[in-house]
């Protein structure tokens, strides 16, 4: 069972991450169960689980056909007939123990682009579901996301590897808490992009409800203004904002800063309260005269990207404790496959051993049985009934005292 283990992958290791979707299969829902149910069967793949995020693809595969370049090239025709032999260079290989590795590690975020984020692990999860539902997995890809799974959660629980946030708007709301901004702060959202909007669901998250969101385009701020239950403002009215604010969020595409010292009065309206100032924005969206301000506690990108840095070397430097503890999962692995492997050739005993006591019965002792009486024949029946339990447990038992001595 081992040997036929084998994963296909492109990594943002391997290439620039716009080119991992020329390996995906370009189809969903039942189009994507019909492709992939064409491949295993050209292929003649024993099981077929496939996992594509936005930084990885993986093919994951059990099959006892060899599993070369000329092989890697027809299944890769399968999956995007353009490929090109340069564009398969990227593509890698693991195979056998290797492979459950590889599994391991991608399912403990080892081999994330950023390492400790545990939405790798719930994206296998979902991956392998929806191939079992499919009837594409089997026995061996139960086991191996099985036990990836286990695995990866011993290396969550045991190492520090998910600790301490690296994307900069997580380390952003992490400092504003510790500002210790009320629930009922008034907060004022300039910019409506990506990066506003992932810091919107932190709010929601943590039960912010009086956020205003001001965008050059008022649709987009309306709609993110929907989503975290506030207001929305057209960029050009911000002058004219009176209901006051406690922390100013700012991210726009802006290469000047938006926030003028002009423009903070105004929004001030007199309030001599300290305020917290967030800005997101490269290059910086608010004025530096604001920022240096003695009532501001400013929060700005760079310092937020430089404490990323530290936190990813920190998790990074929690790698090494990780991949002991895979060690470990991995070694017993091997036994798991020899133990199912085992269970399967020895799950024809039992009917074997009742064809046999059948036979018995009904052929070859069928004329010396008519002559017993009914007793005796029920003695027989018994006898036999016990040996049938004992001829099937007795090797079991010595298959599992095997294993568990090598």
């Amino acid at each position: 069972m081992l040997e036929g283990f084998h994963i296909l992958t492109v990594t943002h290791r391997d290439t620039e991450l716009s080119r991992i979707r020329h390996y995906i299969v370009p189809a969903d829902g039942d189009a994507l169960r019909a492709r992939l149910e064409s491949l295993k069967t050209d292929l003649a793949l024993d099981e077929l689980m496939y996992v594509a995020t936005c930084n990885r693809v993986m093919y994951v595969f059990h099959t006892r056909h060899a599993v070369d370049a000329a092989f890697r090239k027809r299944f890769f025709a399968h999956v995007n007939p353009e490929l090109d032999a340069a564009a398969l260079e990227v593509v890698r290989h693991h195979a056998g123990l290797e492979a459950v590795r590889h599994f391991f590690r991608v399912a403990a975020s080892i081999e994330s682009l950023v390492v400790g984020e545990r939405e790798i692990l719930r994206q296998l999860r979902e991956a392998y579901d929806r191939c079992k539902r499919w009837g594409l997995t089997g026995d061996a890809l139960r086991l191996l996301e099985r036990f990836g799974v286990v695995a990866a959660k011993d290396v969550y629980a045991r190492t520090r590897i998910g600790e301490k946030p690296v994307s900069v708007v997580s380390l952003a709301v992490q400092e504003m808490r510790r500002h210790h901004l009320a629930p009922d702060a008034r907060i004022l959202m300039i910019g409506a992009g990506q990066t506003n909007t992932l810091v919107g669901k932190f709010l929601k998250k943590y039960g912010y409800t009086r956020v205003t969101v001001a965008n050059r385009t008022l649709a987009r701020a309306e709609e993110l203004a929907g989503k975290v239950g506030g207001k929305a403002l057209a960029l050009d009215a911000l002058a004219e904002y009176d209901e006051g604010f406690d922390c100013l969020i700012v991210c726009t595409g802006a290469t000047e800063p938006v926030v003028t010292p002009e423009l903070y009065e105004r929004l001030l309206r007199g309030d001599t309260d300290r305020k917290l100032v967030v800005d997101l924005s490269i290059p910086h969206n608010v004025a530096p005269e604001v920022g240096s301000r003695p009532d501001v506690a400013w929060i700005e990108i760079e310092g937020l990207r430089r404490l990323a840095a530290e936190n990813l070397a920190f998790r990074e430097q929690e790698v090494q404790r990780a991949e002991a503890l895979l060690d470990t999962h991995i070694a017993d692995f091997p036994q798991v496959c020899r133990q199912r492997e085992l269970e399967r050739a020895m799950s024809r005993i039992p009917e074997e051993v009742r064809a046999v006591k059948r036979k018995a019965l009904e052929e070859v002792f069928r004329k010396d049985l008519a002559r017993l009486d009914d007793e005796e024949r029920a003695l027989v029946q018994r006898m036999l009934d016990y040996m049938e339990k004992k001829c099937i447990g007795i090797p079991m038992r010595v298959a599992r005292e095997t294993l568990a001595s090598i």
